[in-house]
């Protein structure tokens, strides 16, 4: 019966439904489907590799406790990322330096998550320049918009799989990443405005958007 659940083909409810009859090695199996993915989330969290590393084992193994409570008919990775998202938070609350460090790909958030940028000779000076204020800003943000703005810019997850790690409501989402997004705009125009393209010309209407 394990030989087909422990097949590389298999499902991630195959592999959850194993571990429970107690195999280990579909156990070890999840853990490297999934440990690339998780580890990417912690390093938005700290910079430090072997702090992440033992972020990443603590939510492995709280997986492993809890794994009877997770309900089949939701995706296994929200799971996940809900579980290391508390234990980032957690860990960032104990922490005394209390920093938020994201390591972004030299973007800066604008209201649909584009990449705003020039090019030209100076452009990899800017990108730098806008790649340290974007983690100071976003380092000062309440911890639920500087979680929302990891889990939609940087991990690029969609408006339902989100409403799923934070086990909130699609609207709280909705209205969630918009004040996010504008108190980091805010923040941006009033510290760097010579880093906003453009923020010298009148404020454009606010521009209606669907759950994507």
């Amino acid at each position: 019966m394990f030989a087909l659940k422990l097949s590389p083909e298999a499902s991630d409810q195959e592999l959850i439904a194993a571990i429970l009859d107690g195999s280990e090695a579909a156990f070890a199996q999840l853990v490297d489907r999934h440990q690339d993915r998780l580890f990417r989330l912690l390093s938005r969290y700290c910079r430090d590799p072997v702090e992440c590393e033992d972020l990443a084992q603590e939510v492995f193994l709280k997986v492993f406790r809890k794994l009877h409570t997770f309900q089949q008919n939701s995706a296994f990775y929200t799971w996940l990322y809900r579980i290391a998202v508390n234990a980032a938070t957690d860990h960032l609350s104990r922490a005394s330096h209390r920093r938020l460090r994201l390591v972004e790909d030299d973007r800066v958030l604008d209201g649909d998550g584009d990449q705003e940028g020039e090019s030209g000779p100076t452009a990899p000076l800017l990108a730098a320049e806008l790649a340290e204020v974007t983690r100071r800003i976003v380092d000062g943000l309440p911890e639920k918009y500087r979680t929302i703005l990891i889990l939609r810019e940087y991990e690029d997850l969609s408006y339902t799989d989100i409403a799923a790690v934070l086990q909130v409501q699609l609207g709280t989402v909705e209205s969630r990443l918009f004040r996010a997004r504008q108190r980091f705009k805010e923040q941006l125009l009033r510290l760097h405005p010579e880093l906003v393209p453009g923020a010298d010309a009148e404020p454009s209407a606010p521009r209606s958007g669907g759950v994507r």
